[in-house]
């Protein structure tokens, strides 16, 4: 249950194939939605990127250069692509259905069951950008096709110190935090390991990652159910929804605090102490090497 880089795996012709003509041509003219940031740092509580759409040889193209002729917001933007299936809403990302062609190239790890398969998301980012630090719920392998990506990553453990909205941390800026703002943050340990063309990262669920695009690089995201397929969110399109038990327990501990506030202060103060020591004492692991 810890991260670990794989390489010399055989990914197929994918890490040899995909040069910017190569992806312009074979998949043509066919409309992406895509990310554009103005600003390397995407951050998606604050949104501070659009979306737009463009032909998917015209965003390759676009993605690749630094300096844009043709742009949406600056001539230096940052372009993302995260496939996404046909029905954003009831459709997962399958690169077998909305890349067929490029499909045909990859040979995905089989570490996983056939069945526990959940979805591969194609990702391609513009040089410099980095994304937000989050978790996923699934197991996943980034399988970095082309091109070069730094990752920071953070233990389940370390959540307290991440300062978490959902599952994601309103810590953009990794390297050089504001600790000011996050004083905790410097408890969080940090791993990290760049990834090159041909390198797979296999991200245990719950494991935060920050990523950053060094270069131009193609990636390919396979998620896959680690626990048993009824622990998910049938609903779940994009595998980011909290396993369906975690959520009942959310909502439970929501409504014991709602509760409370119908005590003085220092009375509440007192029992949410309580709680918990009782949550630690009865859910926390005590093997954590």
């Amino acid at each position: 249950r810890k991260p670990v880089v794989l390489t010399g795996l055989e990914l197929g012709t994918c890490t040899t194939k995909w040069t910017i003509d190569y992806l312009s041509q074979a998949e043509g003219s066919k409309e992406v939605k895509i990310h554009v940031s103005a600003v390397p740092q995407m951050d998606f509580l604050s949104k501070n990127f659009v979306y737009r759409t463009l032909p998917f040889d015209v965003f390759v193209r676009r993605a690749a250069e630094v300096k844009h002729k043709e742009y949406f917001l600056t001539e230096d933007e940052k372009y993302y692509l995260r496939s996404v299936g046909e029905d954003v809403r009831k459709d997962i990302a399958d690169i077998r259905k909305q890349f067929p062609i490029l499909a045909e190239d990859v040979n995905i790890p089989e570490y996983f069951e056939k069945e526990q398969f959940f979805s591969s998301v194609f990702r391609i980012s513009s040089a410099g950008l980095q994304l937000w630090t989050h978790y996923d719920v699934m197991d996943n392998f980034l399988i970095q096709v082309t091109g070069k990506k730094r990752v920071v990553l953070y233990s389940p453990r370390d959540a307290p110190y991440l300062y978490l909205s959902g599952t994601k941390s309103e810590v953009l800026d990794v390297d050089n935090p504001n600790l000011e703002k996050y004083p905790l943050f410097v408890k969080a340990k940090r791993y990290q390991c760049v990834l090159e063309a041909g390198d797979v990262l296999f991200i245990p669920a719950l494991w935060f990652h920050n990523v950053i695009s060094e270069e131009f690089g193609v990636a390919l995201n396979v998620f896959w159910k680690h626990l048993p397929a009824e622990s998910y969110d049938k609903t779940d399109t994009y595998g980011n929804k909290d396993p369906m038990a975690a959520s009942r327990a959310i909502q439970i501990l929501d409504r014991a605090l709602k509760t409370l506030e119908e005590l003085p202060e220092e009375y509440r103060d007192f029992y949410a102490r309580r709680m918990v020591l009782h949550i630690q004492e009865k859910a926390y692991r005590n093997d954590y090497g």
